[in-house]
């Protein structure tokens, strides 16, 4: 070989020399266009040097756009949150926005923008593309010619080719997964309730307010030990996807709270939704008609949601289920009922609800009944199963009181706090009781002497409600004897 032929072969030294002034070249180039060049003709220059590469590479681009015909494309929704949590500091364009109904500032990547993930030890570069439509002309009412174009918006994933099937099995997953736990963390908890509409097909709808309820298990005035059961059963359960399904059973729970009036069963469950992060759903069974009204309402709910049925024993009177089959019947035999048509709400028709059939309609699920009279619940409402676990909330305990004393006033020890516990196991009080004692002033020492004062009182009420009863008792007793003597002189 020749010295002038081998004077035209370059070597590595020159090829390295002239890749590392290209690379550099090229950053100077996107730096210079960032800065300068108007976004379309960025657009377009990006799209054209990426699209000349990638005739010449080994990697494969995934293009995810926004929408799909109509329908948001959930892979695209759950990229921009995914890549908002991980966008590294060298980005240099987000976009920030909050909603009137969002908690907090939400940040996101800009067009043009890149990101770099690595995912079983892959690169994986991520960016945000945007590209215009082509100009459409329409014609208004008033004969003028207007022209419009649109942004399409897309995520482009690159990688080299042989982890493609690695993407669309692992990664892609993944990334839904984990945004579905970033939505949830972002999610503004909503109360729905059932309201009257216009619609004959369908009298009833839910609606919904934000749920602002600062309830949470660190200041439920509840026994320690029973804060600790109910936390560790709602984190079980919603750990038991697979669980549920191996085992063939609906993914919900049903817990009752049954107790007196104003000892925290409305702040339980609002506790229970602030720590799953979960929509409450409120049911007022006396709005609802029929059992297929109510049908379209249950089928309605979302998951992961907590479904609220009020004071049970009061919403609804639930006939005996024979008696109402044999009335439902007769009805369907006099032709004023209709095969599967009901005129109101029975018993049979909830349980199928709640527990048959329909009940699948749906994952990740609570059902919470509560009541002041467990003992007139039909013992097939309250069953294992139906409603899983029961939870007695009780009159106020001394831990009980602790814990309302340190939300209220911050402390956590008095000199009179053994006199007033004492008071606590002799007379029966609610929490609700000692909270609005505890408000009535900020010197603690005039709050628990006012508290003393109130137990004195309540005592005193006990001991003529205990007195009245004994009278009525003797006076019903006394009454029946007369009766008895007046049917044996007359026999």
């Amino acid at each position: 070989m020749s010295s002038k032929t081998k004077s035209k072969i370059p070597t590595v030294k020159t090829i390295v020399s002239t890749i590392g002034s290209v690379a550099a070249a090229a950053v100077v180039i996107r730096s210079v266009a960032r800065d300068y060049l108007p976004r379309e003709f960025r657009n377009y220059l990006y799209l054209g040097v990426r699209n000349f590469i990638n005739k010449f590479s080994t990697h494969l681009t995934m293009i995810i756009y926004e929408s799909e015909g109509f329908q948001d494309n959930e892979i695209y929704n759950a990229t921009e949150l995914y890549v908002a949590a991980r966008m590294s500091s060298d980005i240099h364009l987000i976009k920030v926005t909050k909603t009137p109904n969002q908690n907090n500032i939400a940040v996101a990547i800009e067009v043009n923008e890149e990101f770099t993930d690595i995912f079983n030890g892959v690169n994986l570069y991520w960016s945000l593309v945007s590209k215009k439509t082509p100009h459409r002309h329409t014609r208004s009412q008033d004969g003028m010619n207007h022209s419009s174009r649109t942004d399409i918006r897309s995520f482009e994933l690159t990688f080299h080719r042989d982890h493609k099937d690695m993407v669309l099995n692992e990664y892609l997953p993944f990334v839904l997964k984990e945004a579905e736990i970033k939505k949830q963390e972002q999610k503004t908890l909503k109360l729905f309730t059932v309201t009257p509409t216009s619609s004959y097909s369908r009298p009833t709808t839910w609606t919904s307010v934000n749920l602002d309820h600062p309830a949470n298990f660190a200041t439920l005035a509840m026994d320690d030990d029973m804060k600790e059961n109910v936390m560790k059963d709602l984190d079980r359960f919603v750990e038991r996807r697979e669980y549920y399904r191996k085992v063939g059973k609906a993914w919900k729970r049903g817990y009752l709270l049954y107790g007196p009036p104003g000892t925290g069963k409305s702040s339980l469950i609002a506790a229970m939704a602030n720590h799953l992060n979960f929509d409450i759903y409120d049911l007022e069974l006396t709005d609802v008609k029929s059992n297929s009204e109510l049908r379209t309402l249950l089928v309605a709910t979302a998951n992961r949601s907590i479904l609220v049925v009020e004071d049970i024993d009061c919403s609804v009177k639930f006939h005996d289920r024979e008696a109402a089959e044999a009335a439902r019947a007769l009805a369907q035999k006099k032709g004023k009922l209709l095969p599967g048509e009901e005129k109101n709400v029975t018993l049979s028709g909830f349980l199928n609800y709640i527990d048959g059939l329909w009940s699948t309609c749906g994952d990740e699920r609570i059902i919470i009944f509560t009541t002041n009279h467990k003992d007139k619940l039909d013992p097939a409402l309250i069953r294992p199963g139906r409603m899983d676990v029961h939870i007695h909330m009780s009159y106020c305990t001394p831990c009980g009181f602790r814990q309302l004393v340190s939300n209220y006033h911050g402390i956590t020890d008095h000199t009179l706090f053994k006199q007033i516990e004492d008071l606590m196991c002799e007379i029966n009080v609610t929490p609700a009781e000692i909270a609005e004692q505890l408000l009535k002033n900020d010197d603690i020492d005039i709050v628990f002497d006012g508290l003393i004062e109130f137990f004195d009182v309540k005592r005193k009420e006990n001991e003529e409600a205990e007195a009245k009863a004994k009278k009525m008792k003797e006076e019903k007793e006394e009454l029946a004897t007369k009766d008895d003597e007046k049917n044996q002189k007359s026999g």
